[in-house]
């Protein structure tokens, strides 16, 4: 509602106004968001409280991952640009596991067996957890989701470092994952 209002309200000043004023007043909303961005970004992993159990038993937490980077994936099977990233996350996996600790949260209702054979044919090498319904209030403890896919990156002190909404490829990962050797 009120960000309803608050687009409502430029409208109203484009309207009445010259552009320069309603660039002006872009530039401010955009420094408003990266605001609300960096603030959002500063939540520790620790807060989260998280616990996964992925489709081969094995369980996640914060404290399983501390010291690695997080990276945490919501995606679906019928979701396209999901689909994409996946062979990204494959290789930077293979390639990181020792630094990084990749988490696929599948956001769809599927049995194991529909899942297994999906990880199978795409060759994941990472952890993937369904969702369950039982572990909706797990999923939820990373925020809401408003986008699919969803890329969350948190460093390994347990900050979110950013949030990526959409298909992300290697540039953008080694962009916030320092992987020195």
């Amino acid at each position: 509602m009120k960000k309803t209002l608050i687009i409502l309200s430029l409208i109203l000043l484009f309207k009445t106004s010259s552009t320069s004023l309603f660039s002006d007043i872009i530039a401010g909303l955009k420094s408003l968001w990266t605001t609300q961005q960096t603030t959002q970004n500063t939540q520790e992993i620790t807060e989260l409280a998280f616990e996964l159990i992925d489709t081969e038993g094995n369980v996640y937490s914060q404290n399983t991952v501390k010291g690695k980077y997080l990276i945490i994936n919501f995606w679906a099977t019928w979701c396209s640009p999901c689909l994409k990233e996946i062979p990204v996350f494959i290789e930077f996996y293979k390639n990181n596991a020792n630094k990084i600790e990749i988490l696929g949260l599948n956001y769809e209702s599927l049995d194991y067996a529909v899942i297994n054979e999906f990880k199978e044919r795409f060759k994941i090498n990472y952890p993937v957890i369904l969702y369950t319904g039982s572990n909706k209030a797990q999923y939820s403890n990373f925020g809401d989701l408003r986008g699919m896919p969803t890329t969350l990156i948190y460093n390994p002190d347990g900050k979110l470092v950013h949030t990526f909404i959409g298909a992300i490829g290697i540039k953008e990962l080694m962009q916030f994952i320092a992987l020195e050797s």
